[in-house]
């Protein structure tokens, strides 16, 4: 699987080359600031899979509403939104936005739902957190 995108200008471009992780959206305040208002969907893939493939990424960092610093990645140029970088995570939040192809792309959780004004569609029969899903037990 191989996936590319860019920002608005075309001044960034760049590939993923692994599937995606899961795809989501989030919800909380500081999302939806970077997003303009609406929630943040995004694509998690491992932090290995991601390559810039044209110009130089500029990024802003930030606490989260976890507390967690969060870098976040956009074009310089046009302001694209273009991924998220999350603190201690083996993954990055590609905004499905700034891929090429994102058709066959789709939420499959929502997450941070408690920071979501009522006009956030949040559809019924998908999971819902208020904020971030309890972790995933491992076999340890």
């Amino acid at each position: 699987m191989e996936k590319s995108g860019g920002c608005a200008c075309g001044a960034i471009r760049f590939k993923v080359t692994a599937p995606f992780l899961g795809i989501g959206a989030c919800h909380c305040t500081a999302c939806q600031k970077a997003s303009g208002g609406g929630p943040n969907y995004v694509a998690l893939t491992p932090v290995s899979a991601l390559s810039v493939i044209k110009g130089q990424v500029k990024e802003y960092h930030s606490k989260g509403d976890s507390g967690a610093d969060v870098g976040r990645a956009f074009c310089a140029d046009c302001g694209t939104p273009l991924w998220s970088i999350p603190a201690h995570e083996p993954f990055i939040t590609i905004k499905l936005g700034a891929l090429d192809d994102r058709a066959d792309l789709a939420p499959e959780v929502h997450v941070y739902v408690a920071s979501a004004p009522r006009w956030h569609a949040i559809p019924d029969g998908l999971p819902a957190f208020p904020k971030m899903p309890p972790p995933m037990p491992t076999d340890d």
